[in-house]
């Protein structure tokens, strides 16, 4: 395959996920003849210093890619500021690139389902964002990577024709939308989107994912997935177990490669109606609900 993208790393305290996240990016079956460029933020405080620095001895001994490049930053900059240089940075360079946080396993064809798609897709101003995670779907009769409109952050790729579409002003983003574009950008409500850019203009949050999915959205843009999930996050878990509300997203990695790929650029109404159900019911009876609140505070 040509013109494979660079793989951009976003890594900051947490030495074990990062080695995990590693071994499985190595298994990819294109990991070899792909750049790897491995993004290290600087502590916050000095307690972080120890872990900063343990993640940085590990990623200096990282090998089986075509190039293997360390950018460490002196300050913290946040995971906001990190992304959004960082992908920028390697978009300027190669027009493409696709990302990986600290804390995701991926499948051994990850790497080849984003770069074929990018390269599918290269030309086709709609399509934006190209994720690699999705929900549990209880719908089974979905083809093997569809359209939708909103983009999932845990894997994903992109192209510079696409990102310099990236508003990361809120304020931009929030006068642009009405109550007829909150109702279809919050997929009818079921999922917390419009919060959380709320939150981000209130300073409770300093996601670049939510203002990227609105960049997407208000430019009438769609994001290609799998239906059954290419990574899973592995971020949630103090000790190496899921638990709690996180378990909802936790999913089984699709072992197989994605050979398939939609030729019409439109949203797939039957993966929509899917992932507005596994939202709308995600959390459970109020019952359920109280039981995991009550078992989280336990285990505290």
């Amino acid at each position: 395959m040509q013109n494979l993208a660079p793989i951009a790393l976003f890594v900051y305290n947490r030495p074990q996920h990062t080695e995990r996240t590693v071994k499985f990016l190595q298994q990819n079956l294109l990991a070899a003849d792909s750049r790897l460029y491995i993004f290290s933020d600087g502590p916050k405080t000095s307690n972080d210093e120890e872990k900063v620095n343990e993640v940085r001895s590990f990623i200096k001994t990282v090998e089986g890619f075509k190039s293997v490049k360390i950018i460490e930053s002196k300050v913290n900059k946040g995971l906001a500021n990190s992304v959004i240089e960082g992908v920028s940075q390697l978009n300027q360079s190669y027009g493409q690139v696709i990302v990986f946080e600290d804390d995701l396993v991926s499948s051994p064809h990850t790497l080849t389902y984003f770069n074929e798609a990018l390269n599918i897709y290269r030309n086709e101003e709609k399509v934006m964002h190209i994720g690699a995670y999705m929900y549990h779907l209880k719908e089974e009769n979905l083809p093997e990577s569809f359209f939708y409109r909103a983009a999932t952050s845990w894997g994903w790729a992109t192209w510079q024709r696409a990102w310099q579409h990236f508003e990361p002003n809120i304020d931009t983003l929030l006068k642009q939308f009405n109550a007829r574009k909150i109702h279809e950008f919050s997929i009818e409500g079921t999922m917390n989107f419009w919060k959380q850019m709320q939150d981000f203009k209130r300073g409770r949050n300093n996601s670049w994912a939510i203002r990227w999915y609105a960049s997407i959205f208000l430019k009438g843009g769609l994001t290609l997935n799998p239906s059954q999930s290419l990574v899973n996050n592995i971020g949630h878990d103090g000790t190496g177990v899921h638990s709690g509300i996180n378990d909802i997203y936790n999913v089984i990695i699709n072992p197989k490669p994605i050979t398939v790929f939609p030729k019409q650029i439109v949203e797939d109404k039957n993966a929509y109606v899917a992932i507005k159900s596994f939202l709308a019911s995600r959390k459970g009876s109020l019952w359920t609900r109280i039981k995991r609140y009550l078992n989280e505070k336990l285990r505290k």
